[in-house]
């Protein structure tokens, strides 16, 4: 399946979720949070630390891990973690059946790559948009590339 077919297939999903969503309007996982606020989908924040993430929409309770969302396999999952925690955030979204993946730029290494696009050996196994590609000059990203998938997905 193309980066293309996978953004469909993503932004396809009726909820969505952000791994490492912050209060900290510095990062890129109040950001991206923000983003998804603002096109009004409906958005999990997903950070172990915090109760509540602020954004300028107000304060919005958290879960603690991908395994606590209340609909995973209707979820789909955008992550703003390091390397080492984006490997495991994958292995839970595998286990809870996560369709779609978008790892932000930053968050994946070799390792990463290898297991989010391993379907056919243990990796895993729902779409997956990283990498190089997409209109900006760092990969593919919800905040330059979302819009469009979203239009190409009939939610825009």
């Amino acid at each position: 399946m193309t980066t293309e077919a996978s953004v469909r297939a993503f932004f396809s999903s009726p909820q969505f979720a952000v791994v490492g969503a912050s209060s900290n309007r510095a990062k890129f996982g109040h950001k991206v949070l923000v983003w998804y606020q603002a096109h009004k989908l409906p958005v999990t924040p997903i950070n172990p630390a915090s109760a509540t993430i602020s954004t300028s929409y107000g304060e919005h309770p958290t879960v603690k891990s991908v395994a606590e969302l209340p609909e995973p396999t209707q979820t789909s999952l955008s992550v703003i973690t390091p390397p080492p925690v984006t490997l495991e955030v994958l292995k839970e979204a595998k286990r809870v059946g996560i369709p779609a993946v978008w790892l932000q730029p930053g968050t994946f290494d070799a390792e990463v790559i290898k297991f989010a696009h391993g379907k056919d050996t243990d990796g895993y196994a729902g779409d997956v948009i990283a990498g190089e590609g997409g209109a900006g000059s760092e990969g593919w990203c919800v905040l330059v590339d979302g819009e469009k998938g979203m239009r190409e997905a009939g939610k825009l």
